[in-house]
């Protein structure tokens, strides 16, 4: 996300640099939500529009890329049958997101939006739960 304003991505950086792990997870699955959001915005271009596929391909591929990014630092050690289940759920997105691309079809874009959508919300919710606990 490109900031006109220097402050503004002066305090994106240091959000992200004081961010704990659970919160730079949050920001992840929010940064692959606002892309797929994009990549929804490319699919509602008229289909003679030449700047259509190249949104919906770029979007979708920083989509991946967070998906990548998340599945590749899973803890399969010490997560265990979570980790183990994420890991399949983060192929499955990226092998429908990869279908989405393919044939520039956005069912399977909503339908990985809704997945991601609720694994944030459960993920930010924890997050919450757990300070609770510790104040």
């Amino acid at each position: 996300m490109a900031f006109a304003n220097p402050g503004a991505r002066a305090y994106q950086t240091q959000s992200i640099l004081t961010a704990s792990p659970g919160q730079l997870v949050l920001l992840m699955y929010d940064g692959c939500l606002r892309f797929m959001a994009q990549a929804r915005a490319g699919f509602a271009l008229p289909e003679d529009n030449p700047r259509r596929i190249e949104t919906i391909h770029t979007a979708l591929l920083r989509a991946q890329a967070i998906l990548s990014e998340l599945r590749a630092n899973l803890d399969m050690e010490a997560g265990g049958d979570i980790a183990a289940n994420l890991d399949r759920l983060y192929d499955y997105h990226l092998r429908r997101l990869f279908e989405c691309n393919l044939r520039k079809d956005e069912a399977p874009l909503i339908e990985v939006e809704g997945l991601v959508r609720t694994l944030r919300d459960a993920w930010a919710e924890m997050l919450r739960s757990n300070e609770n606990r510790v104040a």
